[in-house]
């Protein structure tokens, strides 16, 4: 079963670190990556630039919004994530308590949706 492990930071914390931890978390957390990566458990993961750089699209009608940033207000930001395989929510729950993030924000994991199944509800 597939799982997004969504991992949201906040700066704050990430900056009252003290000087050099951020590094030592990020190596750690490749390193641990690319071993869950070759045990095939990480199918995807991708780390994402600061919310500052972000644009949120908003579709009424016919009219098009375009917001600077992200649209939720809140402390913490999207800062990556991981598609992982596991056997269960408990199984994806450990290995997203393996990362440090969970330390400067937090992790949500969420089942995959199988989108080939929702094609063939919907005929597409």
């Amino acid at each position: 079963m597939k799982f997004m492990l969504l991992i949201y930071t906040d700066e704050n914390l990430i900056n009252a670190l003290p000087p050099g931890e951020f590094d030592s978390m990020m190596r750690g957390c490749l390193e641990h990556a690319d071993e869950l990566r070759a045990q095939g458990t990480i199918l995807d993961s991708q780390q994402l630039e600061l919310a500052h750089t972000a644009k949120s699209l908003r579709l009424r009608g016919d009219k098009v919004n375009v917001l600077d940033g992200p649209f939720a207000e809140t402390k913490e930001m999207l800062a990556g994530f991981n598609v992982i395989e596991a056997a269960d929510m408990d199984e994806a729950l450990r290995i997203a308590a393996e990362f440090p993030w969970a330390r400067t924000g937090s992790i949500e994991v969420r089942p995959v949706r199988d989108l080939d199944q929702v094609r063939q509800r919907v005929s597409a």
